[in-house]
């Protein structure tokens, strides 16, 4: 690994940095997230709570006498769980603005995530519980009370729901969403709308939740209008809104790299999208070829009054096809989004770790954070020497804060398991020799998913708390995360 020393200026915008923050301020906004994430998860613990408690209220329960009764009384708490929580799951995936901001997209998909498979077990059980309760009620077999109970319209949309909601969760696994393009994986995920909407009509005839004027109906129409405004105003209404206000054009490509360009983008009050170093946005180009495909991409500067600029790797067909965009070509935008910026610090000094492409979130953390002198530390890798791109840019805004910036270039040892270069290795190298001040830092992780684990296995290993380490993948099979690529991206690109 080689220390970079002071060379010619490079073509690098003058930095934009914000205000550097106190330890005080950074323990104060530290204390409020830590806060902010368990009231939300309190939240969500809180509607479950009241969704039984108003049921409970209802006098539903007092004409459970016999157990067909009470096998029937579970299957519709278990059901108005299962709902509570499928409606919770919408709201954390419509990337609200104060979401995003306080507990960035990693944590609100995680949560989603988690709630994901406990709200259709809910559901199934629900289903299964009310027929069971019904066959002892009317005295019929299981299977003639499931045909008698799916043969209205309200309950078959009901079972619809339900089939649609299997596919969701079978299709979010790990192992079976590696198999799927993005989008085709994104269009199957969007049937949980429908699959929340077509249980409504069942819940006003048959289960009576909805059906008058009381707690229970305000409740339910509260949580369904938050789910499905939220989703309409952040996810359609606003972005539509920012593209329409902001005018968005390409200026030019420019390539960067192997299989790495740079898109120039022109707008108009730019600034007023309140981008930080960091972030990214969703971006849709209406050309021939690329009008179709949404691209979650980095900035890679961050946004003048009057112009943007992202750096893109083509890994597939649908990023390819964005290095032959020409100038003035219309663009939509999305975001920013995410928390992989200096508002996250907790600690005096900032070490990042950086490989590929993930050096455009990283240059742009950098350019708008407000390090003091000698409080960064950066370590650029890569595999060879032609994947150098935008390194210039981060050498030179880290030497303007007199902070210190490392390069470590060269493969992997096959024998170990590491991020590290096999020279790194072969001298010893340890990620707190690397990064000196790792334990008094903060550390921004960016890069291929395997890679920025191990980074992340070394930095636990040398005691630094979780709490203290940001990572932004790119990997979007490795996580429901933001996406950055196409199917065809190598599972390591180191």
């Amino acid at each position: 690994m080689s220390s970079s020393k002071p060379s010619t200026a490079s073509a690098v915008s003058p930095v934009r940095s914000s205000p550097g923050k106190s330890q005080e301020d950074r323990d104060r906004s530290s204390q409020r997230r830590q806060r902010s994430e368990v009231a939300l998860v309190a939240a969500c613990w809180v509607s479950v709570v009241i969704a039984v408690m108003l049921f409970l209220g209802s006098g539903q329960p007092a004409h459970v006498t016999d157990l067909a009764g009470a096998i029937t009384a579970a299957g519709i708490v278990t059901g108005l769980i299962g709902t509570d929580l499928i409606l919770l799951m919408l709201v954390l995936a419509a990337r609200i603005p104060w979401l995003d901001r306080t507990f960035g997209q990693d944590a609100t998909l995680a949560l989603h995530r988690r709630l994901g498979k406990p709200a259709l077990y809910l559901i199934l059980g629900h289903a299964a519980l009310l027929t069971v309760g019904y066959s002892l009620r009317d005295g019929l077999s299981i299977w003639h009370q499931t045909l008698s109970l799916y043969s209205g319209r309200d309950m078959l949309l009901a079972l619809a729901g339900i089939i649609l909601l299997v596919l969701v969760v079978i299709t979010s696994l790990v192992a079976v969403r590696r198999r799927f393009a993005y989008e085709a994986w994104h269009a199957i995920h969007l049937l949980s709308y429908i699959a929340v909407l077509v249980a409504v009509p069942h819940q006003l005839s048959a289960g009576q939740v909805l059906a008058q004027s009381t707690p229970q109906f305000f409740y339910w129409t509260f949580l369904y209008a938050l789910a499905f405004g939220s989703i309409i105003w952040f996810r359609v209404a606003a972005p539509l809104l920012a593209t329409d206000e902001h005018t968005i054009r390409v200026t030019d490509v420019e390539t960067i790299g192997p299989d790495v360009f740079t898109i120039r983008l022109s707008g108009r009050a730019l600034s007023r999208l309140g981008v930080r170093g960091g972030q990214f946005a969703i971006w849709r180009f209406w050309s021939r070829g690329t009008w179709w495909h949404a691209h979650p991409i980095s900035f890679s500067a961050v946004p003048t009054d009057t112009s943007a600029r992202i750096t893109v790797r083509a890994v597939g067909a649908g990023t390819r096809r964005l290095a032959r965009l020409r100038s003035g070509t219309r663009v939509s935008i999305e975001g920013p989004y995410g928390i992989f910026t200096d508002a996250a610090r907790t600690a005096p000094r900032l070490s990042i770790v950086a490989a590929g492409i993930g050096i455009t979130p990283a240059r742009a953390l950098l350019e708008h954070s407000g390090v003091r002198p000698g409080e960064a530390t950066v370590i650029l890798r890569a595999t060879d020497r032609s994947r150098r791109f935008l390194w210039d840019e981060v050498e030179e805004l880290i030497r303007a804060g007199d902070g210190t910036v490392s390069e470590m270039i060269g493969e992997r040892p096959a024998e170990v398991m590491t991020w590290m270069s096999a020279d790194a290795v072969g001298r010893g190298e340890t990620i707190t020799s690397a990064l000196p001040h790792l334990l008094e830092s903060d550390l921004f992780v960016c890069g291929p998913t395997a890679w920025t684990d191990l980074v992340v296995r070394d930095a636990r290993a040398a005691g630094l708390p979780d709490r203290r380490i940001h990572v932004e993948r790119f990997d979007w099979s490795a996580r429901l995360s933001p996406v950055r690529g196409d199917r065809d991206r190598p599972r390591n690109q180191l």
